[in-house]
Parts: structure tokens; C-alpha cells; sequence
């Protein structure tokens, strides 16, 4: 299955999933999707279990990444392992300790950020100097953080530095804007469930806007190369 597909199975339990969490969980250890000869995901049933456990445990125990992790690995192994108690653990978010119980969003600290990204401090500060990386205002870093940083990354081997991807950062910012200004009016509205209706809307027109943005670059580099 494409990650696409995944999404779809997980968003009737959970309804709040992304793309961006998936891809979270995997760079964080928790799944481990085959990649085609292009590098395209594929996720078997097996995988779509294991995000699904992944979820629950977070849902209903409010428990750390890396206690589910060694919890699964356990149980892949064939050992008995219990999970701790749900009013022992507190979660880490932001580099501060959440109550349990206490939903939050999905945040790392700024070592977890290196780790998951393999970049260095000064490579951090930089990226941060040019508003391509930035912390949340509550601290720590959104998971998505660590996919940018990784694609900064990445395209740093080709000799594109931070400077150079200035105008992309203010495009998706302008993207961004233009997504707001759609969901804005639902977002004010009393009813809760035309307010839950504006995420999801949020969310459909950035996966379209991303989407518009590959097409449109591979159609300019096709008509400049060709």
C-alpha cells in the first residue's frame, strides 16, 4: 500500500492522522515501510497494524514514543511485556513534562531534532537564522520539523544553502495564507462540528497545494530541459 492508502485505513479510528505523522512514526522507528527502486513507500498490512497500535497507545495510555517502541520490539521478539501503568509516565514535549492525560501535539526537543535529521548544531542555527527551521512558541519543534529538516538537508548535498531556499520558505508561507483566508470563516463558526470540518479542509488544500506545487516545477523543468 502507498502511504496515501494507509492514511485512508487509519483515518476512520483516527480521524486527526496525516501523512506527516506517518512519516513521523517512521523516522522515529516505529514503522518500517519497504521502499520500491525509486524510494516510493510501501506499507504491508503488518505495517498498517503497527501504526494503528502506535495510536491507541498514545490515544488511550498517553505513552512516549520510546516506551511503545520497546514495547512492540518486545512483543515482536515474543516476550511478555505490560505496558506501564497510564498515571506513571509523562510524556516529553517541548523538553518539558506533560501531565498524563493531557492531549497534546506531537512535539521533539531539539536533540531529538538532530538525532532524527543526523544534522549538526551549527547546521540547526543556520537553518534557523533563515526561518527554514523554527521552534514552536510553547518550545520544542513540531514533527513535521524533522521532514523539512531532513529536505534542507538533502538538498544541501547538491549545493543549495539555506540562502537559496529563502523563497521557498516565502512561498509556502503565501500557500499557507492563502489556505487560512479559505478556513478562516469555519474556523469562527459556532458550530464545533463546522470548526473540526476547517481542519480537515485545511488539510485537503495543503496536500492539493503540494501537489500543484510538484506539478507545476516538473513542468517547468520539463519545458526548460527539453
Amino acid at each position: 500500500m502507498s502511504i496515501g492508502t494507509v492514511l485512508l485505513r487509519l483515518r476512520d479510528e483516527f480521524p486527526e492522522v496525516t501523512i506527516s505523522k506517518i512519516r513521523f512514526l517512521e523516522a522515529e522507528g516505529l514503522v518500517e515501510p519497504q521502499r520500491t527502486p525509486s524510494g516510493y513507500r510501501k506499507f504491508r498490512s503488518a505495517d498498517v497494524e503497527r501504526l494503528a497500535q502506535v495510536l491507541r497507545m498514545q490515544r488511550d495510555h498517553y505513552l512516549p514514543l520510546k516506551v511503545i517502541r520497546e514495547h512492540l520490539d518486545a512483543l515482536a521478539r515474543g516476550e511478555q511485556s505490560a505496558l506501564p501503568a497510564t498515571g506513571g509516565v509523562r510524556e516529553l514535549v517541548g523538553g518539558r513534562e506533560t501531565e498524563p492525560g493531557r492531549p497534546t501535539a506531537a512535539r521533539i526537543g531539539r536533540a531529538e531534532l538532530l538525532a532524527a535529521a543526523e544534522v549538526s548544531e551549527s547546521d540547526l542555527d543556520e537553518w534557523e537564522s533563515y526561518g527554514l527551521v523554527a521552534p514552536t512558541a510553547e518550545g520544542g519543534y513540531d514533527a513535521e520539523m524533522v521532514t523539512v529538516a531532513k529536505l534542507v538537508a538533502d538538498l544541501g548535498r547538491f549545493g543549495l544553502e539555506p540562502r537559496h531556499l529563502r523563497a521557498m520558505r516565502a512561498a509556502a508561507d503565501r500557500e499557507a495564507g492563502l489556505i487560512e483566508q479559505v478556513v478562516a470563516p469555519l474556523r469562527r463558526h459556532r458550530n464545533p462540528q463546522t470548526r473540526a470540518h476547517a481542519e480537515a479542509t485545511a488539510k485537503e488544500l495543503a496536500e492539493l497545494s503540494v501537489r500543484l506545487h510538484s506539478s507545476l516545477v516538473q513542468t517547468a523543468l520539463g519545458i526548460r530541459l527539453h
